[in-house]
């Protein structure tokens, strides 16, 4: 009979200590994400992993109880020596190594079909148990979810599609996402060199229009005396049944211009784009000088890490 409970109380000992290091080791606010993505495993776990401190206590105080009752019962089979090897030996394979080795891969599995089992423990031993809670709570505060840095998410992201959890496609486009906000505007603008424009005096005549048509752009920026000086964008569709020779100016859009700095972030820059509802950005330096131009697409092709051709790009 003292084999068989001593067989027990080993099982025990190797519960509470996988248990303790398998549920503690799972975030909090992971479970939250997996029980609003509908994880029944996650929903029965978080039952009794909400409360951390008491958990650990009960945990904690359910291992030492029963370690101490091995060496206990060992003692009235062995004599002392030979006690305190044994149970030293079975606590140490079956009671820690073993279980906490397997609980710590399959924590999520094995807590949930242990839930029931903690929630028994943990009324159990309440009253001893929730004041100490109490005080840990009190002492340390409530636990701090897990953030992770964008580089942090990157090489998760990483880790992910080399277990082929993500496809190639997906995650290029999720790490542009998380690194376009660190460039700045100047590193994706057509410098104003090779920007094509028009002057405000220019007349359309046939062979403007012609001109106008090969480069491809839908947006052209239109300024005054001197290139520096942006007056406006013309729109292309804007010539569609253009009978007249009108000049340049008349039909260019004045008011439908979006300055920015050179050194504004992309992320911000989209979010112009969205507020305006334009697709193109006339870029200026610290004096207020026109350095080039940046259209929505650039921007998309940052999120996106892929050039989208067309053709207008031959002229970047």
């Amino acid at each position: 009979m003292d084999y068989i409970i001593v067989i027990v109380l080993v099982l025990f000992s190797g519960l509470f200590s996988g248990l303790n290091l398998g549920l503690l080791s799972i975030d909090k606010s992971e479970l939250e994400r997996k029980i609003k993505l509908g994880d029944n495993q996650a929903r029965k776990v978080y039952s009794v992993r909400k409360n951390g401190n008491l958990l650990l206590c009960t945990l904690l105080l359910g291992n030492v109880a029963v370690n101490a009752a091995i060496a206990l019962y060992l003692g009235n089979i062995a004599s002392g020596v030979v006690a305190g090897v044994v149970a030293t030996g079975l606590i140490l394979a079956f009671g820690e190594i073993i279980p906490q080795a397997s609980f710590t891969r399959h924590a999520m599995k094995f807590g949930a079909k242990t839930a029931w089992l903690v929630k028994i423990l943990i009324i159990l031993m309440y009253p001893v148990c929730a004041p100490i809670g109490w005080v840990l709570d009190k002492m340390l505060g409530e636990e701090l979810p897990t953030v992770y840095s964008r580089k942090e998410l990157i090489s998760i992201i990483e880790e992910h599609e080399d277990m082929d959890k993500l496809d190639s496609d997906e995650e290029r486009i999720v790490k542009g996402a998380l690194t376009f906000s660190d460039k700045k505007v100047s590193e994706i603008m057509t410098p104003r060199k090779k920007v094509f424009g028009l002057n405000y005096d220019m007349i359309l005549d046939s062979a403007l229009i012609r001109a106008i048509k090969k480069r491809g752009h839908t947006r052209i920026p239109v300024f005054g005396k001197s290139p520096k000086n942006i007056t406006g964008v013309l729109y292309v569709k804007d010539l569609i049944g253009l009978d007249d020779k009108l000049k340049v100016g008349k039909i260019a859009h004045e008011h439908k211009i979006l300055w920015v700095s050179q050194d504004l972030k992309l992320d911000e820059l989209l979010d112009k784009f969205v507020d305006s509802k334009l697709h193109i950005a006339i870029i200026h330096n610290r004096q207020r000088e026109f350095v080039g131009l940046a259209t929505l697409e650039d921007v998309v092709e940052e999120v996106l890490k892929i050039e989208i051709v067309d053709e207008s790009d031959s002229n970047k």
